[in-house]
This record gives C-alpha cells, structure tokens and sequence, in this order.
C-alpha cells in the first residue's frame, strides 16, 4: 500500500515566529509527513532560525543535546551508547555544529549508522555538516529560513546543500520582518493602540490582526518606524522571553530572531489601509520588508 506521505517531493511554509507557533507548526509537519519508518532526520539552517523548537514540536520529548537556552548534555547519549553497544533510547537528538568541536566527523557518522541500524531514530541538527562523511542522505529533510521546507529526498535530491542554500539566504528576511514588526507594535502601542489579538505572515512581511479597528493612521505610523529605523537602535536578546530596542525592553518569545540593529532593516514600508475580512470581522495590519 502506497501512503500519502510516499508522493512527497517537497513542501513549503510560512516559518513562524514566537516558539509556540513553531512548536505547533512542528506538531503538524511530523503528523502530516512523518511515517514510523522514517528513520534518519535532517535539520537544516542558521543559528537562530528555530531549528531546536521545530524539533521540539515535531518531537515531544526528545532530549536536545544542544539547544537554543544553551543547555548541553554530556555525554553525548548517542555516542554513550554506541561506545557501549547498548542502543537504550528510540530516538537520538545530534547538533552536528556542535559536536564536530568535540569529535570526529567519522567517527559521528559511524554511530549513527550503528544506531539506525539497530532500529533507533536520529534527528541530526545542521545536517549538511555530517552529510559529506555520513553518504546516507535523510529520509527526511527540514530546512527553516524565511520558509520551513519539508522534503522526502529521492535518488536526486533533494541534497542538504540544495536546502541550505535556499534557507540560510532566506532567513535574513525573517529577521528583518521579525524586527520591523517588533518596532511596529511599540509605536502602535506608544500611539494608544492595544496588543494585537494575533500575528500571521506574508512573504517578506507580517500580519497584526485585531477585533476592532486601531484609530491609528497608518501613514503615520510608517514614518514614526521608520524614524525608529535610521536611528539605527541596538536589538539584543535578554534571556528567553524579552528583547531590547535601544533602551526599550519588549516581551518576545524569538529574541534571537532579529537582526543586530533597527538600521539593518531595509525598504520598511506598510499598506496604507486596513484590511477587513468580512467573515471573521477582523482587522489587519500589513507590513513588508526588503
């Protein structure tokens, strides 16, 4: 019997931002393209883009050995276990990035190899790394930049390097949409206009959703950001949950997803009208970078 999963060449999403909308989005990726034979996982892109809570949503449970709060677990189970012939655990987490500063890419491979063997899974973080030494492509390869991209590999390709080009590119724009609808927010809310009730995404963009619609002039708006963005304000992550513009804490559940300073931002503009969705009744605000 052929499953759906079977005629997957590739699949593209939005990648969101804030950790519970990736986790949410990994929850689905793994019911909607993931089978139980789907044995090696590849986890491509660049530090910051969420690789770690993609895995968490896609993998409730798994030990990260590296992740984004910095946590490292040693030893590395993995190679604890194939040192000791004793495959204890169903699947395996591996930041390839960061265990090649401590191993050889040799002998990584090999123990991953005797884990799949064995019958056990492996997700490999930063799989384009481990792939030229490993000559076993993923069953499943994830890359997130700017977009999440799902894809089943086939005798030619999709290869890693085919997924990282796309999404270490891409990611920069991310960051700047991440920023620039940070720095909307708190002049919307410097101007009296209360949170947005959700956020969405557009190619290069953002979407802020509200129930009612905000008094604020949008014109207006886009010109008091886009002063906040040729003072060229430092962005820096503080802790897990809160960024700073300038001197300016925020509330952000992706700190590390923006760029280093407001001037970074390039070609900021918004629609100058309100969308309304006469169905849902809300109102959205649309911005666009790049």
């Amino acid at each position: 019997m052929i499953l759906p999963h079977e005629y997957l060449i590739k699949a593209v999403y939005f990648a969101p931002r804030g950790r519970r909308r990736i986790h949410e989005l990994g929850a689905h990726l793994a019911q909607r393209y993931l089978s139980a034979e789907d044995s090696l996982i590849g986890v491509i892109g660049d530090a910051g883009a969420g690789k770690s809570a993609l895995i968490q949503g896609m993998f409730p449970g798994l030990e990260l050995t590296n992740d984004d709060e910095g946590i490292n677990v040693r030893p590395l189970p993995l190679l604890h276990h194939f040192e000791n012939n004793s495959f204890d655990h169903h699947t395996y987490h591996l930041d390839a990035h960061f265990e090649l500063a401590f191993a050889p890419p040799s002998l990584l491979a090999e123990a991953v190899h005797r884990a799949l063997r064995e019958g056990c899974r492996v997700v490999v973080e930063h799989f384009d790394l481990l792939y030229p030494v490993l000559q076993l492509n993923a069953h499943v390869l994830v890359g997130i930049g700017q977009e999440v991209i799902i894809a089943r590999p086939g005798l030619f390709g999709p290869f890693p390097e085919e997924i990282k080009a796309v999404v270490f590119e891409s990611l920069y724009y991310r960051k700047m949409a991440h920023s620039a609808e940070d720095i909307t927010q708190l002049v919307l809310e410097r101007m009296g206009v209360p949170p947005p009730e959700g956020h969405g995404d557009v190619p290069s963009g953002f979407i802020l959703y509200y129930q009612q619609r905000p008094a604020a002039d949008l014109v207006l708006v886009e010109e008091l950001v886009r002063d906040v963005i040729g003072r060229d304000l430092p962005i820096s992550p503080v802790g897990s949950r809160k960024i700073t513009i300038g001197d300016v804490p925020r509330y952000c559940t992706g700190p590390r997803l923006h760029l280093r300073s407001t001037g970074e931002i390039r070609n900021f503009r918004l629609e100058k009208d309100y969308y309304h969705d006469p169905l849902t009744g809300v109102y959205s605000i649309v911005g666009k970078v790049g």
